[in-house]
């Protein structure tokens, strides 16, 4: 899926040196893709390092994840537009494009044509905990629920009771119908990324309520991952990922066969 992965401390991006010295390291002549998740640190430190390898004459692509739909409650009830497991789509997609000879315009093109059509929203039943913090990083009651947190580990737009699965799924479901306004028959890729503890059992319960609510709702999923795919420490909860089927290739790419051993 990707050549290498670039890190920095707990919840913060790498230094744009570090990103740097990554470009030029993996640079073989024909250039270096990069997919940035949409956080304003991380966008800032890629952003500069992007640009000082094309000065240094590197070919220089990349592709921005912002597949969170939640809503900032404290600033006009915005789009937050985050990076989150919607990247997961991105990886895989694009690996496959590239390992199969893209170039950099290609991928480029590519990821501005897939990134948009990702939309994820998801739900903390538990909050995450820094190691060693003797607090959680957000205030979540044991039995209530938190719509729309981050991989930070941040707080979602919403706290109430939990009530049961279905009610959950139904959440999450409306918000998604509201951002793609989809008719019967449309085709789409389902993404269900467990966050840190979920179970096993609770995953499926609530994979199952989805799956009855879009079938409900006419919608077909042509292609459908579950799994631990990009989790918040020790966060449980669950996100839900769709993308439309605008194109076969995607699902090729999906279904192509990888090591990444999440997948």
């Amino acid at each position: 899926m990707l050549t290498a992965a670039i890190y920095g401390q707990l919840f913060t991006p790498p230094t744009r040196t570090e990103i740097l010295e990554s470009i030029r390291f993996l640079n073989n002549g024909h250039g270096v893709f990069i997919i940035v998740k949409n956080f304003e640190a991380d966008t800032k430190e890629f952003s500069w390092a992007i640009n000082t390898a094309r000065k240094e004459g590197i070919k220089v692509g990349y592709s921005l994840a912002h597949d969170d739909i939640s809503i900032e409650p404290h600033n006009r009830f915005q789009i937050r537009g985050r990076g989150l497991a919607g990247t997961i789509l991105l990886h895989k997609v694009l690996g496959f494009a590239a390992q199969n000879g893209a170039n950099i315009e290609q991928l480029t093109d590519l990821g501005h044509q897939l990134a948009p059509e990702i939309a994820t929203i998801g739900f903390a039943t538990k909050a995450a905990s820094l190691p060693q913090a003797t607090l959680p990083l957000f205030n979540l009651e044991e039995g209530n629920i938190s719509y729309g947190i981050g991989i930070h580990g941040e707080e979602g737009y919403r706290i109430v009771p939990f009530q049961s699965s279905e009610i959950l799924a139904n959440e999450i479901i409306s918000k998604l119908r509201l951002h793609y306004h989809w008719k019967k028959g449309d085709q789409f890729i389902l993404l269900v990324n467990n966050l840190g503890t979920t179970s096993n059992l609770e995953m499926g319960i609530f994979i199952n309520d989805i799956l009855q609510l879009l079938e409900i709702e006419g919608v077909t999923i042509t292609f459908i991952k579950s799994g631990t795919f990009m989790t918040s420490l020790d966060m449980a909860g669950i996100s839900v990922t769709l993308c439309p089927v605008k194109n076969k290739q995607w699902l090729e790419a999906l279904n192509a066969p990888t090591t990444a051993f999440a997948w």
